[in-house]
């Protein structure tokens, strides 16, 4: 079995066609720098061999606590961040390397939604602009056509064409989000990374956010990661979950499969953590509730990262990192006990 056979077993996914994206081995390490006589010196590994892959128009949903690594792996695939090591296969070319105009040509096809919609869009830009602004650096469509593709992309999330003229600090937080939407499928990506994108919102726009970013990707065929803290988010839209724990994959499973046949000990804390809107089952459900917190990604503990949380963890769970198996087809799970 060839070297990318194995990382889409390994992974998880569907071996059927080449993937869109094909992420092998993913690190990444920050250096600190020693402070006062010496101290704190040592290296934060917030993405620790990390291997997954996707296939067109698939959604993936990448799931964990506050400090599991999400963010960063998903920063690090679209090279908003370096990577430490390991290979980022987009459509069978390594980005990883990729320096200047090379990485540029990749730039369009990749997009990213930002979790803080006020902090990423330019204040001192009209909406015209910022969503209009990739159309101009790509070189796209010519500038006179830009203001009815702008004034279309806003139709398209939600939003009226007269908006086109307004600065962002005039909208709702919504309102903003959808903006930041218009902004990543201007250019026409294939694969978006979206970052928390309703973690900021009220419990009733999330849900129109949520809507809209599943017509849309029904609708333009985009391959799309969802980083969430939330299962309850993401359980409708997501084909394949993906859940992380300081750093690794602790299981990768189709949607369905996870949220009613669990694997990892983690899965399970995470899905029991699930609001229940229905008091008669949210009353009869048992919850497994961690304890302490998770822990720093300076120091991870040795073998299973979760083990110093894990309600069945044995002494052996810190010899080894365990592997992810299958344990049921398309089914895997970085657990010895499961």
């Amino acid at each position: 079995m060839n070297a990318r056979a194995i990382s889409a077993v390994a992974s998880g996914a569907t071996t059927t066609g080449s993937p869109l994206l094909d992420v092998r081995n993913l690190k990444k390490h920050y250096t600190l720098r020693a402070g006062l006589l010496g101290a704190g010196a040592g290296i934060v590994r917030a993405v620790e061999d990390v291997s997954f892959t996707m296939q067109r128009g698939e959604v993936v949903a990448l799931v964990g606590e506050s400090g599991s690594g999400k963010t960063t792996v998903g920063q690090t695939i679209l090279r908003l961040q370096e990577p430490t090591s390991g290979e980022i296969l987009f459509d069978g070319t390594d980005i990883a390397p990729l320096r200047g105009a090379e990485m540029r040509d990749f730039r369009r096809r990749m997009q990213f939604i930002f979790q803080d919609p006020y902090a990423s869009l330019n204040p001192r830009m009209s909406v015209g602009d910022l969503i209009g602004e990739g159309l101009l650096v790509h070189n796209i469509i010519p500038r006179k056509e830009i203001p009815d593709r702008v004034a279309s992309l806003l139709d398209k999330v939600g939003l009226r064409p007269e908006h086109i003229r307004r600065y962002i600090h005039e909208f709702s937080g919504g309102q903003r989000q959808r903006v930041g939407i218009a902004r990543a499928l201007a250019v026409n990506p294939t694969f978006v990374v979206a970052d928390e994108p309703v973690s900021a919102l009220d419990v009733s726009i999330q849900v129109q956010v949520m809507n809209l970013l599943k017509d849309l990707q029904e609708e333009m065929q985009l391959a799309m990661l969802i980083v969430a803290h939330d299962l309850g988010v993401v359980e409708y839209i997501a084909d394949r979950v993906m859940v992380m724990y300081l750093g690794r994959v602790m299981e990768i499973a189709p949607a369905s499969a996870l949220y009613h046949n669990p694997r990892h000990p983690y899965t399970e804390s995470l899905i029991s953590a699930v609001p229940i809107a229905n008091p008669v089952r949210a009353r009869a459900r048992k919850r497994k509730i961690l304890k302490g917190d998770i822990p720093s990604p300076l120091r991870p503990p040795s073998g299973c990262v979760f083990r110093t949380r894990c309600p069945i963890a044995t002494p052996e769970c810190a010899e080894t990192v365990p592997p992810l198996v299958e344990a049921a087809p398309g089914h895997f799970k970085a657990c010895i006990h499961r």
